[in-house]
């Protein structure tokens, strides 16, 4: 099974002012971000405040992002759902319209508190597009569901879900994540998900690719990290590294990525509308705080370019 190379970009969903999903954007979204080196999009995550879509809005999205997809851009689509019936039609949809791969995390109701209450979850909703790669989303600070990764890895390994192809991985343990890179000698794709940390993972010796939520705005300086590693110069990517912390001390002020990324997407230019609610959005005050402190890290000359 292909294993994905470079950063995957978790786009916003854009939205209107009366908080109707707007699709108009898309096509210049994805432009955007091939340009700035990003190799695809996993969309309807939670950057795309994906369980706060209805079935019929998640597909409208599906169709457009494989619509207007910029050539060799891979489209992997979040299935997950609190209701496993509704993950399986999305799964089923994203086949049909030809999305490259799949996702689902682990819904935060019922909580999934077993491995094997974890893999009859996937099992279900990969069975539903068999021929496309499925990958788990672990994001425990999400939904509560702390599993060991490696014992999903082990319980999936005998053919019970052909079309497993790794773990989106968001989660703080570097060792866990190195174990589960290592395991059946790097059988399975594991994607890093969380940009402020490329960098180790890559000097762990195997990252190969991951998915990224600041990748929205500043993947340029992400993608840079990489470049630089297997150009040798450790120097250029802990600079770039260090850079993009800096930026992710930034939105930590602003109720992080989903709230405070997605209206860096607006100063930048590329208004994609408000978080629905619960989310609580920006103030005008807030926004003008957050530039100034963008603003003197030297944010707007790194960031992404359209």
């Amino acid at each position: 099974m292909e294993k994905i190379i470079g950063l995957i970009d978790a786009p916003f969903t854009p939205f209107r002012a009366n908080g109707d999903v707007n699709l108009e954007p898309i096509a210049v979204y994805g432009a955007m971000l091939k340009k700035n080196g990003l190799q695809g999009v996993f969309i309807n995550g939670s950057s795309g405040e994906g369980y706060m879509l209805t079935t019929d809005e998640r597909k409208a999205l599906a169709e457009e992002w494989v619509k207007q997809a910029p050539k060799g851009f891979k489209v992997i689509v979040h299935v997950g759902s609190c209701c496993l019936r509704e993950s399986v039609a999305l799964a089923r949809h994203a086949a049909e319209i030809g999305a490259w791969g799949i996702g689902a995390m682990a819904p935060p109701f019922p909580r999934i508190g077993r491995i094997e209450e974890l893999v009859k979850y996937c099992e279900q909703i990969a069975a539903a597009a068999p021929n496309l790669p499925f990958y788990y989303y672990h994001i425990p600070a999400f939904n509560g569901a702390f599993l060991p990764m490696l014992d999903l890895l082990k319980a999936v390994d005998d053919g019970r879900i052909p079309n497993f192809a790794g773990i989106k991985y968001t989660y703080e343990s570097l060792y866990e994540y190195n174990q589960c890179r290592l395991y059946a000698n790097g059988k399975f794709d594991m994607l890093h998900g969380q940009d402020e940390t490329i960098l180790p993972s890559l000097a762990q010796g195997g990252a190969q690719g991951g998915i990224g939520g600041t990748t929205n705005y500043n993947g340029r300086e992400l993608v840079a990290i990489i470049d630089a590693w297997k150009k040798g110069d450790v120097e250029a990517a802990r600079r770039h590294q260090n850079f993009a912390q800096e930026v992710i001390n930034v939105i930590c002020h602003y109720r992080g990525n989903i709230v405070g990324g997605k209206r860096i997407m607006k100063l930048m230019g590329f208004d994609l509308g408000p978080n629905r609610v619960p989310f609580q959005n920006m103030t005008d005050e807030e926004e003008a705080r957050m530039k100034a402190e963008l603003d003197a890290i030297d944010f707007f000359n790194k960031c992404n370019q359209f």
